[in-house]
């Protein structure tokens, strides 16, 4: 557990280094069946900001001996997709993350919200 919290800092930290915004930090450790123990959305502004942000959690996480397993969603940019296996990572634009509203698929899970930085 301990290593999957720390992989959500340090994922943390990788999107804030690229002004990633409306960080939400989705606790799945309790939900029975849940497919992660967490979830680490956030968006950006254009399809190149959600890129790099992309980019950034995958140096970030890569300097902690960390790879994610799948990455999906970086031809379009719209909804990249990280899996890291006990993190999932979902990085937005604006309107995808309205559409799917993925912070409020389960009602009973722990939701922190990081302030913007900037």
């Amino acid at each position: 557990m301990k290593e999957a919290k720390e992989l959500v800092k340090t994922i943390t930290e990788g999107i804030q280094e690229k002004k990633g915004s409306g960080i939400v930090i989705v606790d799945l450790t309790h939900i029975d069946g849940a497919i992660a123990k967490y979830f680490v959305i956030c968006q950006g502004g254009s399809p190149t900001q959600v890129e790099a942000i992309a980019e950034s959690v995958s140096e970030f996480a890569r300097k902690e001996g960390e790879k994610p397993v799948s990455v999906v969603g970086l031809e379009t940019d719209q909804w990249v997709a990280m899996d890291y296996v006990d993190v999932l990572v979902h990085i937005f634009l604006p309107e995808a993350r309205e559409f799917y509203d993925l912070e409020n698929l389960w009602e009973d899970a722990k939701l922190t919200r990081i302030p913007d930085e900037y």
